[in-house]
C-alpha cells in the first residue's frame, strides 16, 4: 500500500537549493575565469580544436 512521505522542512529544502546555487556560481566563475585568461593570451590551457583531435 502507498504511503505518503514526510514533508521536507523548508529549511533543508533552503540548503539544497542553496548548494545548488552555489556550484552554478562557482562553475560560472571558472568559466569567465578562463575566458579572460583567453582573451588576454596568459591561458596555458586551451580546449582542443576538432583540426588537433584529428591529428592524434
Amino acid at each position: 500500500m502507498a504511503v505518503p512521505k514526510k514533508k521536507t522542512s523548508k529549511s533543508k529544502r533552503d540548503k539544497r537549493r542553496a548548494t545548488w546555487t552555489h556550484k552554478a556560481v562557482v562553475e560560472a566563475r571558472k568559466a569567465l575565469s578562463l575566458g579572460k585568461s583567453i582573451l588576454s593570451g596568459r591561458s596555458n590551457f586551451v580546449y582542443p580544436t576538432a583540426e588537433e583531435e584529428e591529428e592524434s
